[in-house]
């Protein structure tokens, strides 16, 4: 499961690098110190509150987490809300360097361009939506918890630890 699961992250930061360092090598080391400040913002909003800290999630965040953050209260993990404003940051791990790889199509057209920006496409469309919706969040038992991203994204009401 976290093979899988981390396997389309790191598909879609690795396209994303190769499309931005096609820019420059700034650009691309910009766009991987992003990805790092994404990542350490999930660990440290979400996953030391999370059920699964120490414990090893769909993702393999709740052991790495534990190496370099305090446990946090698992309370907040419930109390926080989530919206689509909170995803802006994630989201342009991905819409960043498609737009840059748009850009570069129209300046000139390339075909490995053109399947990278596919592949990018896909993997955080539909790669995402699969792990998510068919492995990682499936079986997890924060979701059963109480989790405000499944709230959001299924519109159900989180439930609460007893």
């Amino acid at each position: 499961m976290i093979i899988v699961s981390d396997a389309v992250a790191l598909g879609i930061y690795a396209i994303g690098a190769y499309i931005m360092f096609q820019l420059d090598v700034s650009w691309g080391c910009t766009y991987l110190v992003y990805c790092l400040i994404i990542e350490i913002r999930v660990m440290r909003k979400s996953c030391i509150h999370c059920y699964y800290y120490d414990k090893l999630c769909g993702f393999g965040k709740g052991k790495i987490a534990a190496l370099f953050f305090k446990r946090g209260d698992p309370k907040k993990f419930l109390e926080r809300k989530i919206t689509w404003k909170d995803l802006i940051p994630d989201l342009l791990v991905s819409l960043i360097p498609f737009a840059f790889g748009i850009l570069m199509l129209t300046w000139e057209f390339d075909w490995l361009m053109l399947l990278l920006l596919t592949g990018l496409f896909a993997l955080t469309t539909l790669g995402n939506g699969f792990v998510r919706g068919n492995i990682a969040c499936k079986y997890c038992k924060q979701r059963e918890l109480g989790c405000p991203a499944e709230k959001l994204f299924a519109g159900k009401k989180t439930s609460r630890l007893v």
